[in-house]
C-alpha cells in the first residue's frame, strides 16, 4: 500500500514534468511525424502516430517542423492535439536602407504582397558592414556604434506591420564580414601575410571563424531578432573568405574549416532553441555541384544540412561559368539552372530542405540579358517543379514589380 501511494506520487511528478501529445497538419488533419518539439534545452520528434513526450517543467515549447510555421505553446494548457500549417515562403529581399516601416520601398513591397502570392519578407538586420537596423540590448554592438546607422527607430511597430499582414519573417544576418567587430577587435580579425587586418575589394575586415568570439557575437544578434519576433534566422557570410594567403587563428584545412562552421552552427542552433525559430544558411550556387572539397570556405552540402534546418544556395544563373549546365550563356537559361541545381544535390538533402536565393537583376556576366517577367516565372516554376521550400528573390534596390508575381490562371 505505502509502495502504491510512493509510485503515484513519482506518477504525478513525472507527468507535472513532462509535455505530451499529437501533432496534426492544420489543412489535412493527418498526424505530422519528424516534427521538433523544443523547450530551451531539449528537443524529440513526433513519431509516425504524430505523437511525442517531452520531459520538461518550462512553460512554453515551441513545435517545429520542414515545410510547416513554428508554432509557439503553453506547456500548462489541456490540449493534447496540436495543429501546425504547411507554409511554403515566396520571400523578397528589404535591403537594410529600406528596413523601415516609413520607407517607400517597404510600402510598395507591402502592396506586392497583398495583391500577389509574395508572403514572406527577408529583413536586413546585420549588414555587411556590420551595422544593426535597429538599436538592439546588446551592449558590446552598441558600444562599437553598430547602432549609429540604423534605418529602423521602432522595431516594434515594424513587426506590428508585418504581424497583421501573417508576412513570414527572416532575419538576414552577415556573419563573418564584419568591419565595425573587425575593426575593434584586431586580436580575432582575419589578417594577411604581413600581420595586418585584411580587407576585400570593398575595403571590409572579416572576423576569424575559428573564434568563438565572433561566434558569440553573430549568435548575439540572432537572439535579438528572435525576442523581437523574426520566424527564422538566415546566416550569410557563413563562411571563410575565398581568398588566398590569409592567416587564421588555426591552421585553415578542410577539416578545421567545416569544423569552425559546424561548431557555430551548433552554437546558434542551441542558443536559440528557445525561440522556436528556423536557421537557414546561405551558400555559393556551385556548392552544389562540388564533387570534392569545400571551395577552400568550409561549406560543402552534406555539411550544412547536417547542421542546419534549410540550406539557401543563391543560384543565381549570372553566377555560373560560360558553358555551364552545357549552355553558352546560362544566364539565358534560368529554368534549367535552378532545376539542375536542386535535382543534383537531392540525394543528399530533400528539396522540401532548399530555398534559393533567386535572380532579380540584370545579367552581368554573358549575354547582359535584363531580368524581367519572364526569367522571373522561369526561376520560380523550377522551384515549383523540384518541390523547394520555396524561394527568396534577390534584388539589391529591393525594387521589385507587382506584375512579376501575380499567379499565373
Amino acid at each position: 500500500m505505502i509502495k502504491l501511494f510512493i509510485s503515484s506520487i513519482i506518477l504525478q511528478q513525472l507527468l507535472l514534468a513532462s509535455f505530451f501529445g499529437v501533432i496534426l497538419n492544420t489543412k489535412t488533419s493527418k498526424p505530422v511525424s519528424g516534427a521538433m518539439i523544443s523547450d530551451s534545452v531539449n528537443t524529440v520528434k513526433s513519431d509516425e502516430n504524430g505523437s511525442f513526450f517531452l520531459k520538461s517543467d518550462e512553460n512554453i515549447a515551441h513545435i517545429k517542423s520542414y515545410g510547416y510555421r513554428a508554432l509557439k505553446i503553453d506547456t500548462n494548457n489541456t490540449l493534447t492535439h496540436y495543429k501546425i500549417t504547411p507554409f511554403i515562403p515566396k520571400a523578397l529581399y528589404l535591403s537594410f536602407w529600406a528596413g523601415s516601416g516609413n520607407s517607400m520601398t517597404m510600402k510598395k513591397i507591402l502592396k506586392i504582397i497583398d495583391a500577389t502570392e509574395v508572403n514572406t519578407l527577408v529583413v536586413d538586420i546585420k549588414s555587411e558592414y556590420g551595422s544593426t537596423l535597429y538599436k538592439t540590448s546588446f551592449k558590446q554592438a552598441n558600444s562599437y556604434g553598430a547602432h549609429k546607422n540604423r534605418t529602423n527607430r521602432n522595431i516594434q511597430r515594424f513587426m506590428k506591420i508585418l504581424k497583421e499582414r501573417n508576412i513570414y519573417t527572416i532575419a538576414r544576418i552577415v556573419t563573418f564580414k564584419d568591419e565595425i567587430q573587425a575593426s575593434h577587435n584586431p586580436a580575432y580579425a582575419i589578417k594577411n601575410e604581413k600581420g595586418e587586418i585584411w580587407r576585400n575589394h570593398d575595403n571590409m575586415a572579416w572576423v576569424d571563424p575559428f573564434d568563438r568570439r565572433s561566434h558569440d557575437y553573430t549568435i548575439r544578434i540572432a537572439e535579438e531578432a528572435a525576442k523581437v519576433g523574426f520566424e527564422e534566422i538566415n546566416f550569410d557570410y557563413i563562411r571563410f573568405p575565398a581568398k588566398d594567403g590569409l592567416v587564421f587563428a588555426k591552421k585553415s584545412t578542410q577539416k578545421s574549416r567545416l569544423k569552425a562552421i559546424n561548431t557555430f552552427l551548433d552554437s546558434a542552433k542551441k542558443r536559440l532553441l528557445k525561440y522556436g525559430v528556423y536557421i537557414s544558411v546561405d551558400t555559393y550556387g556551385n556548392v552544389l555541384w562540388t564533387k570534392k572539397g569545400d571551395n577552400n570556405i568550409g561549406q560543402t552540402v552534406q555539411s550544412l544540412a547536417e547542421h542546419a534546418d534549410y540550406l539557401a544556395p543563391m543560384l543565381y544563373p549570372s553566377g555560373f561559368a560560360r558553358g555551364s549546365f552545357g549552355k553558352k550563356n546560362p544566364a539565358d537559361h534560368p529554368y534549367i539552372v535552378i532545376y539542375r541545381s536542386i535535382k543534383h544535390v537531392e540525394h543528399i538533402i530533400s528539396p522540401s530542405r532548399i530555398r534559393p536565393w533567386l535572380q532579380y537583376f540584370k545579367d552581368y556576366a554573358h549575354s547582359k540579358r535584363h531580368y524581367r517577367k519572364h526569367e522571373i516565372k522561369e526561376q520560380v516554376r523550377a522551384t515549383e517543379k523540384r518541390h523547394t521550400n520555396g524561394w527568396m528573390m534577390w534584388s539589391p534596390s529591393s525594387k521589385y514589380h507587382v506584375n512579376y508575381f501575380k499567379k499565373m490562371p
